[in-house]
């Protein structure tokens, strides 16, 4: 009992009881007031005896009283049915009143229901229900497409959660399954392995080790950015773009590559996390450098064009094909000319990083002549919503 008479349906109808008892009442009581004072009833004060006479002769008597006495009686009277009749109205009013009130109470909570049910039936696991209100777009409809739309977002990071954990695991799975190998065969099923065969085991197992600390590293860089704030403040881009660079001068030395810096401005400031901007702007130079054939060049460029600001990197190694470039920015992504980007994570760092700072992410590249990857960042200043340009702005005439 309790829980019902707290329940929003039982309020609902109370409320809407009242107020049509209220409207109502005040109406009866207002016609009322009205006619009694325009009517003036009251019963009769004076009454008179008077003969009755009939052909000359006084038959009898009779009781009459003025012409406006009577008139205000009959006006009392009528008056009197009237407050009886209204009283009796207002208690049918009154039960009516409930009816209609629980009635409409229902209708209008019938979607919040709907909201309720959906509710209980979703579970972790499974994201894939959906409330999809019908009817007119009021504010409860508004409520549903919310909660619809929530519950999009939630599936897909779950599914994407569920794809990276499928991903890592089978990534993780092939350095784990060389190490075992190399140590049950050199180290501890064959006692009498020669030095040279226990050497090249160590060194097998050194680079399995390597590549599964690269991907450890690469996935809590993800984890973070899904989990924390960016730190924003002020950010020059042309210096991220620099430093990044000095980063990867001595390893594209050891490569025999050349690394060539094409920043001409210095006020591509925008809001944003220097040391996001730097890893991402890194995690390019890194696949770069690694691409490049020997006595090659990487070019770190950075400027603006509108409201956007830009960083690219070129290289001069193997390209992507064009029918890779939609899939390169895919987590554990690897086409088969260029397995060595190390976990596969790195170009998902960086689209996570630029989008996280509401820009946009671009490859340029084809088959033998490299690959241009550049990304779009909102200015400090930008005060409009046009997209950045489609083409590469490394091309020539376009570098600063």
């Amino acid at each position: 009992m309790k829980r019902f008479v707290q329940s929003i349906r039982f309020r609902l109808t109370v409320l809407y009881s009242v107020l049509l008892f209220a409207l109502a009442g005040g109406g009866l009581v207002v016609t009322y007031v009205a006619v009694e004072r325009t009517t003036d009833p009251k019963p009769i004060t004076k009454e008179y005896e008077a003969d009755i006479v009939k052909h000359g002769r006084t038959v009898g008597t009779m009781t009459v009283a003025e012409v406006d006495e009577i008139e205000s009686a009959v006006n009392f009277s009528t008056l009197e049915t009237m407050r009886n009749y209204s009283l009796i109205a207002l208690g049918g009013l009154f039960l009516a009143s409930l009816g209609i009130g629980w009635v409409l109470s229902g209708r209008a909570l019938r979607p919040v229901g709907a909201i309720a049910r959906t509710a209980r039936e979703i579970q972790a696991t499974d994201l894939s229900r959906r409330i999809r209100l019908d009817g007119y777009r009021d504010e409860l409809r508004e409520l549903g497409d919310t909660i619809d739309s929530m519950l999009d977002r939630l599936d897909g990071a779950f599914q994407a959660q569920r794809q990276l954990i499928d991903d890592a695991s089978h990534e993780l799975r092939s350095p784990l399954a060389i190490i075992r190998a190399n140590l049950d065969a050199s180290l501890m099923d064959a006692p009498d392995a020669t030095d040279a065969e226990r050497a090249r085991a160590v060194i097998v197992i050194d680079r399995a080790t390597t590549r599964m600390t690269r991907l450890v590293e690469d996935l809590l860089a993800t984890a973070r950015r899904n989990a924390e704030a960016l730190a924003d403040s002020d950010v020059e881009l042309g210096a991220v773009a620099r430093e990044a660079g000095e980063d990867f001068t001595a390893i594209a030395a050891e490569r025999a590559v050349r690394i060539e810096y094409r920043v001409r401005q210095s006020d591509l400031w925008l809001i944003g996390d220097h040391d996001a901007l730097r890893r991402a702007v890194g995690n390019l130079l890194s696949n770069a450098v690694r691409l490049s054939p020997g006595g090659g060049t990487v070019t770190v460029a950075a400027g603006r064009a509108g409201g956007w600001l830009w960083v690219g990197v070129a290289d001069q190694g193997p390209g992507i094909a064009p029918t890779d470039q939609a899939r390169v920015f895919d987590r554990f992504w690897r086409a088969g000319t260029q397995i060595d980007r190390r976990t596969g994570l790195g170009l998902a760092i960086v689209r996570q990083i630029t989008e996280s700072h509401g820009g946009h992410v671009a490859v340029f590249s084809s088959v033998g002549a490299g690959s241009t990857f550049v990304l779009w960042l909102p200015a400090t200043d930008r005060t409009d919503d046009t997209p950045p340009p489609a083409d590469s702005p490394l091309a020539i005439g376009q570098t600063g």
